[in-house]
C-alpha cells in the first residue's frame, strides 16, 4: 500500500492503466514499475432495509380524533441522552399517532 506524498491519500490504479500507475484523487500520479491488487471491492448501488413487523403493547388512552379509549405505544429517544425518552401512541382505531414529551 502506498500513500500520496501531497495528502497522505491511499495510492489507487489508475483507470484503464495495467498496473504501471497509481494515482490519488488530488491529482498526484505515481509511476511505478509494480503494483499488485489482492482485494477488489464491488459496491452496491442501493441498500434495502427490510423492515419486520413488530407487536406493540397496548395502554389505556383516549385517541383525540376519534375518542377511542386503547392505543399501542412505543418509548423513542428523539432528544439528548440527558433528557427523557419520548412517548409515542397509535390508536388502534383510526392509526392516528401522537405523542407525549
Amino acid at each position: 500500500m502506498q500513500f500520496c506524498p501531497k495528502c497522505s491519500s491511499i495510492l489507487v490504479p489508475e483507470k484503464g492503466e495495467r498496473k504501471t500507475k497509481l494515482a490519488c484523487s488530488c491529482g498526484y500520479v505515481s509511476n511505478i514499475k509494480e503494483a499488485v491488487i489482492k482485494e477488489q471491492v464491488k459496491l452496491k448501488k442501493g441498500i434495502e432495509i427490510k423492515h419486520k413487523k413488530v407487536i406493540l403493547p397496548k395502554t389505556k388512552a383516549t385517541c383525540s380524533k376519534c375518542g377511542n379509549k386503547q392505543a399501542y405505544y412505543w418509548l423513542q429517544q428523539t432528544r439528548g441522552s440527558d433528557e427523557p425518552e419520548t412517548k409515542f401512541y397509535e390508536c388502534t382505531k383510526c392509526a392516528y399517532r401522537w405523542r407525549e414529551y
